[in-house]
């Protein structure tokens, strides 16, 4: 069985026994999450249950493995004949999260 998710502001494939990387939760290190913004519930080579624009009474449930933060990313601007540059980086704090059961 198989669900898509939202979460963060983007969509996420899962299964049972996944380990996903996600934006950061307010949740510490194995504590369990669910996520309620299931878009769509399947199982392979079965129907697929799309909901409008959730699936009813469905859920996600995952347990937080690690809080870390993701390989830094630069951004660099630079106008030509100008003389203007300027650097920035940013890191992006991630949960790392392992799918538990999916709930119709």
């Amino acid at each position: 069985m198989y669900a898509i998710i939202k979460c963060g502001g983007k969509q996420l494939t899962v299964k049972t026994g996944d380990i996903v990387e996600v934006e950061k939760l307010d949740a510490e290190v194995g504590a369990q999450v669910t996520f309620d913004q299931v878009l769509a519930v399947g199982e392979e080579g079965a129907k697929l249950d799309v909901g409008t624009p959730l699936v009813e009474n469905a859920k996600v449930s995952a347990k937080v493995l690690d809080i870390f933060r993701a390989k830094k990313i630069v951004v660099f601007k630079m106008k030509r004949r100008k003389g203007y540059r300027r650097t920035h980086g940013h890191r992006q704090t991630l949960c790392r999260v392992e799918i538990g059961a999916i709930e119709r």
